[in-house]
């Protein structure tokens, strides 16, 4: 793989994230949660008061679709559903203690998965890749 060239650079970021993924992925915690439902859980701690529809579109995902992801967390005791505070037809997603406790066990599992892997590296591995991260960041949000 030739990492002189955007294209190669690319593909090599794109095998390696989605293997880094996968592997964090199965650090999970013991929810059983799709990654949908982590993903829109998740997203619901950092908008507390969030409207389904918002969500649906925050999470790129169809109004209906949504609905049952929601129903599914908050059968299980991770989010509430209130009324919205100026239009009684709506209501906003909330993320109860049960749900924060849940966020807060997996991404503990996974930063001290993630943690361990790290000391494999040297010390000028780390040094990089803490010059990268940043990057990494900012790619994710174009």
């Amino acid at each position: 793989m030739d990492l002189r060239s955007d294209a190669g650079l690319a593909s090599a970021l794109r095998v390696s994230l989605a293997r880094l993924t996968r592997r964090l992925r199965r650090q999970a915690a013991a929810h059983s949660l799709t990654p949908t439902q982590f993903a829109t859980l998740a997203a619901v701690e950092r908008h507390p008061g969030i409207s389904p529809g918002e969500l649906a579109e925050l999470e790129k995902v169809q109004p209906p679709s949504m609905t049952r992801v929601i129903g599914a967390l908050e059968e299980r005791g991770l989010v509430a559903r209130t009324p919205h505070p100026t239009d009684r037809r709506q209501v906003t997603v909330s993320v109860t203690g049960q749900g924060e406790a849940l966020l807060k066990e997996e991404r503990r599992l996974k930063e001290a998965w993630l943690t361990q892997r790290l000391k494999e590296l040297t010390p000028e591995e780390r040094a990089v890749l803490r010059q990268a991260a940043p990057i990494l960041e900012k790619l994710s949000k174009i």
